[in-house]
């Protein structure tokens, strides 16, 4: 089989999310090596271990010092070398891997631009400049949203908007399932609910307000909390931090939620994400309460599928009027109809035919060469 490496920032059982579910499906046709971001252990090592038809590469190094990156380097070329690895593609998630990887020689360069890693809190200084050297490398890149596209097609000849996506199999289970988890059967209703990373893009503010002024409204936060003070999360009684659950559970949780949220904050760190999550809360048939990200705005609230609010006064209004609808059945066969043709499948699928076409060009190129020089 072909082999595909990608370098990641997200370790894989972090957020079951975007890499997870493409790779997955992109497994099916190459051999995918997922390097980790490289961690401090005991010695300079390397540790494979298979985990959904992946090869998780953990990199381990004793410290960090101006031989880092060559070390990091020397890991990578023994996994090739004790796995056989001579042909491959090399697939990005974060420019910071080119410190170490840019000696590599792959037959193409992906680029997958999940979110604007820079805007990030503790977004490393050099990783702008490492970007734009990613870009002059990549053959093809991705943006994981529209508004992400709209602020880097300028930056490549062949850039596409590819969307996160949606398993409706898996999050439409929550329509039908019954059994409560344990940690969620005491709370209360009405329930809200958010499952996500926990971090400085949350809407803390947003949250301390709404539960202080409806306490009766019970706030169920599922997710890791990351690069902020757990401390500064609003603590109340109706609200539940239950901590970071399994990809497979979360259907479970959302099933007995009256309204899902999107609870983030507007600011830089969030001006061009795309929450994966909210095509999946809408497929799971819950009502859907946003702040004004640009990618839920358009397409889900201007279509009507998604109640977008700009403050504590208009979340409270719409969370009423969704509380005292009785007749959702309308809604839920427009959802339906906007999310049908809307999978990982058919989004696999679109950049599969667009990685394809870059192969296609570059066997036409190297056989020109080839011409060429025999002349």
């Amino acid at each position: 089989m072909h082999n595909l490496l990608c370098f990641s920032h997200l370790s894989w059982n972090f957020v079951y999310q975007r890499p997870q579910h493409l790779l997955t499906r992109f497994a099916q046709d190459y051999r995918v090596f997922y390097f980790e971001e490289p961690k401090i252990g005991h010695a300079d090592l390397y540790v494979v271990h298979a985990q959904d038809h992946i090869c998780i590469v953990e990199l381990l190094i004793t410290s960090h010092d101006e031989t880092t990156d060559n070390r990091i380097q020397a890991l990578i070329h023994q996994v090739l070398k004790d796995y056989h690895i001579k042909q491959y593609i090399s697939w990005y998630y974060t420019p910071m891997a080119l410190q170490f990887t840019r000696e590599l020689n792959p037959e193409m360069v992906i680029y997958d631009s999940m979110d604007e890693l820079s805007a990030f809190r503790f977004a490393p200084p050099q990783l702008l400049e490492l970007e734009n050297e990613l870009f002059q490398k990549a053959d093809v890149v991705f943006t994981g949203g529209h508004s992400l596209f709209q602020a880097k097609k300028h930056r490549h000849h062949n850039i596409h908007a590819i969307p996160s996506s949606i398993d409706k199999e898996h999050f439409g289970q929550a329509r039908g399932i019954q059994q409560e988890p344990e940690d969620q059967k005491s709370i209360g209703f009405p329930r809200f609910g958010f499952f996500g990373v926990v971090d400085e893009r949350f809407d803390i503010e947003l949250l301390r307000e709404v539960s202080a002024q409806r306490p009766e409204w019970q706030f169920v936060i599922i997710g890791p909390v990351v690069k902020i003070d757990p401390n500064d999360l609003p603590r109340a009684a109706n609200i539940h931090y239950l901590g970071p659950k399994n990809y497979t559970e979360l259907p479970v949780y959302i099933a007995h939620w009256d309204i899902a949220l999107i609870l983030f904050a507007l600011n830089e760190s969030t001006e061009f994400i795309s929450p994966t999550k909210t095509p999946e809360y809408l497929a799971a048939g819950k009502p859907v309460i946003s702040t004004a990200i640009k990618d839920v705005v358009h397409p889900y609230g201007s279509a009507g599928l998604v109640q977008i609010v700009d403050s504590t006064t208009a979340f409270i209004t719409n969370a009423e009027k969704i509380l005292k609808d009785k007749e959702k059945e309308h809604w839920l066969r427009t959802v339906d109809h906007f999310l049908e043709n809307d999978s990982w499948d058919h989004t696999y699928a679109k950049m599969n035919a667009l990685i394809n076409q870059v192969k296609i060009r570059n066997n036409q190129m190297t056989n020109v060469q080839k011409e060429i020089d025999h002349v």
